[in-house]
């Protein structure tokens, strides 16, 4: 399929506006960093992701499906293929009872919001986590004691054959920053979260209290992907690298976080290349001292 083909089949899909070419990642990323992508789509329901799934399968077309870009590093030289975009155009939610029924692109802190204003508690932990509930889904997000795990009850997802699929809380197999949907490959599309009554102001200064630890222990004011490494088994990943002696250690406009050094920052200008020769240097250095291997949670894409 020829490039011109596949911008119309798209554009026939979501409809002209949906369909970005040559869009700069850098605006859709956390970190403020990345090359363009070939095509950026836009679908605004269930059914135009379905299709355009289609038609990338038939067209043998690389894609990557994101959602705040909260948790991505894109290389300087972008994407060659299609970025899906499942954000505002499909971020529906409902609550019944003490069930959140929302979809993937909805984010994380609104449906905490939402959930805590109707005293539903249980969802406090993500009112400060910058991702999507899709992206969440995929990667059990979780802070300040509190996960995903928690509180899914039922998720549908879109298989790579554009075929669907439900799975129970306990069927997505949810580890650390791990899930079934990151293994399959497959599209979060719904959730159904299952929620406990609770006082709305005590769950408004939870909340409060969680965004006072967070403003005061973490780099806010700079561009990041948020935790840049995993934490490995029996230490923190932000104290070894301290304890490495790499606190304000950078790279072009990449700085390890002297307010926090499990966070990688994004200065100004850094480069997507800057970042990963950065983390690399760290990984080097942090296994040269304690013999432990600290393994990225930002998703590379492109390199």
């Amino acid at each position: 399929m020829g490039q011109n083909d596949l911008l119309k089949g798209l554009r026939d899909i979501t409809g002209e506006s949906q369909v970005k070419v040559d869009e700069p990642m850098s605006i859709h990323t956390t970190f403020r960093i990345g090359g363009t992508a070939d095509y950026f789509v836009m679908p605004s329901s269930i059914s135009e992701l379905q299709s355009v799934l289609h038609l990338l399968k038939k067209s043998d077309i690389e894609y990557y499906v994101i959602g705040n870009g909260s948790n991505l590093l894109v290389s300087d030289k972008g994407y060659d293929g299609v970025i899906i975009h499942l954000f505002k155009n499909m971020s529906a939610m409902r609550i019944e009872g003490n069930k959140v029924y929302v979809q993937a692109g909805a984010l994380l802190s609104k449906v905490a919001v939402q959930a805590g204003r109707k005293g539903l508690t249980g969802m406090e932990f993500a009112s400060g986590i910058p991702g999507t509930i899709g992206g969440a889904l995929v990667m059990n997000a979780g802070a300040y004691g509190g996960e995903m795990k928690d509180v899914v009850r039922l998720v549908q997802v879109m298989c790579e054959d554009g075929s669907f699929r439900e799975y129970t809380g306990a069927e997505m197999e949810f580890g650390y920053r791990t899930s079934r949907v990151l293994h399959e490959k497959s599209v979060a599309l719904e959730a159904v979260l299952e929620l406990t009554p609770g006082d709305p102001t005590a769950i408004q200064n939870r909340m409060e209290e969680l965004k006072e630890a967070r403003i005061t222990k973490q780099p806010l004011n700079y561009a990041s992907a948020g935790s840049t490494f995993k934490r490995p088994e029996g230490y923190f990943a932000g104290k070894l690298i301290q304890d490495a002696g790499l606190s304000g250690f950078s790279v072009g406009d990449a700085q390890v976080s002297e307010k926090h050094c499990g966070f990688v920052i994004n200065r100004g200008e850094a480069t997507a290349a800057d970042v990963a020769d950065l983390i690399r240097k760290v990984q080097e250095q942090v296994y040269e001292k304690f013999q432990v291997k600290l393994e990225p949670e930002v998703r590379m894409l492109g390199f």
